[in-house]
């Protein structure tokens, strides 16, 4: 079984999930909260990826894999395409969230192991 981080990194490379990106170059988590509760966690679509039915539950177990929140500037894309996708995610829903934690990097899939429950 795959445990939290994994699961996440598997979600943000799979094109099955609209609500999440790479954000920042890679560096960064970015996630459409609006679209994110419809698609992973309201149990429409795809099989349920995490136990948990809220948002609050997802943040938390974000927080306890030392994913730190941050600002909305400091996670703008650099990549159009990157930058492109954020605008009309903000325009169509509004809230982007962006988390960043140094061992979940999209170059450095190795250091998905370093990501530990605190």
């Amino acid at each position: 079984a795959l445990y939290f981080p994994q699961k996440l990194w598997k979600m943000v490379e799979s094109d099955r999930f609209q609500s999440l990106w790479w954000s920042d170059g890679g560096k960064c988590l970015a996630i459409n909260e609006e679209l994110f509760k419809e698609e992973v966690l309201g149990g429409a679509g795809p099989p349920r990826v995490f136990a948990m039915k809220t948002m609050k539950s997802f943040l938390w177990q974000l927080n306890l894999y030392g994913f730190t929140k941050l600002q909305r500037d400091c996670g703008r894309s650099a990549s159009l395409p990157e930058f492109l996708a954020e605008e009309a995610a903000a325009s169509a829903h509004g809230q982007i969230l962006y988390y960043f934690n140094p061992s979940f990097n999209r170059d450095h899939p190795h250091l998905l192991q370093k990501c530990k429950r605190r």
